[in-house]
């Protein structure tokens, strides 16, 4: 499922649909702002670093975390990654381990960063951080922990995807936002923006309070790899939060799509599913190529 158009709609003009789920969004800020109000905010041993975004779905937290990780492993530092692990069914902590764990159990995001840092699962990601410094973290990276009130945070990056932004500015069900964008950005201490920098200047210019804050720019680019993709043909799919710039990228190494299949975030690659994928590039005689989260599943 993907997200409904209305939620991408100018914030003065948000539509008919998104001012009539207003009172479901109140009660979302609502239990928000209690828990944030509730939490214990346990100060670690270690500095703990936050990604986080206020949107919901995919904005570049998962490849911004391993950039992190790698700079600084470069460092000398000991990064471990505690995440939620979204979509999984073990609760934690338990370190994933790739070639034990399964996306079903710790969920695809943690799975793809175990392969480029230590990485742990815990719904309670307070014991999980404890279980990962006694591992020996001396830096512990918090995954998608912005809106968590159990620990305290050293630095707090929100990062946001140029084009989408901040969508219509309303909270779900009436807008893409997880919390009132001025409450998420109090608690933060910069903004990565990640796109081309002209879309990136038009974000800061329709959301001003972001400038209040120390914006970094980035964009996603593929890794060399060696392979030649200009005129391959391929079947492309992906169930990330933004499957058109998986898409987008394979046009622009050269690629021919001849089929695009944009599925739901983290949305699970059954046999059906892949058997008709399957089905239609062997008769469009095509190559099937999808992402590297998705390929965990």
């Amino acid at each position: 499922m993907q997200p409904p158009g209305f939620w991408q709609n100018p914030p003065e003009k948000p539509g008919l649909a998104a001012r009539l789920l207003s009172p479901l969004a109140a009660l979302w800020r609502l239990a928000g702002e209690r828990r944030l109000a509730r939490g214990e905010w346990l100060r670690l041993s270690v500095p703990v670093v936050c990604v986080g975004n206020i949107n919901i779905g995919g904005t570049g937290k998962t490849p911004t975390v391993i950039a992190l990780a790698e700079r600084l492993k470069s460092w000398g530092w000991a990064p471990h990654v505690v995440s939620r692990g979204y979509g999984g069914s073990l609760h934690g902590p338990i370190k994933v381990v790739e070639r034990r764990h399964k996306a079903s159990e710790v969920g695809d995001e943690p799975l793809l960063l175990a392969a480029f840092c230590d990485t742990w699962v815990a719904r309670d990601r307070a014991a999980g951080a404890r279980t990962a410094i006694a591992a020996g973290a001396d830096i512990i990276l918090l995954d998608d922990g912005l809106q968590n009130p159990s620990l305290a945070k050293d630095l707090s990056l929100v990062v946001v995807d140029a084009v989408q932004g901040f969508g219509n500015g309303r909270i779900i069900p009436s807008g893409p936002l997880r919390e009132r964008l001025e409450g998420g950005l109090a608690r933060a201490d910069a903004v990565l923006v990640i796109g081309a920098t002209e879309a990136r200047d038009r974000l800061v210019k329709r959301w001003p309070m972001v400038a209040k804050l120390s914006v970094v720019g980035a964009e996603l680019r593929p890794l060399v790899t060696g392979v030649d993709w200009h005129g391959t043909r391929v079947l492309a799919f992906a169930g990330i939060g933004r499957p058109e710039k998986f898409f987008l990228t394979l046009k622009e190494l050269g690629a021919e799509i001849v089929q695009a299949e944009a599925l739901s975030d983290h949305q699970p690659l059954d046999r059906r599913l892949m058997q008709r994928l399957e089905a239609d590039a062997f008769f469009k005689g095509a190559q099937m190529v999808t992402t590297e989260k998705d390929a965990v599943r």
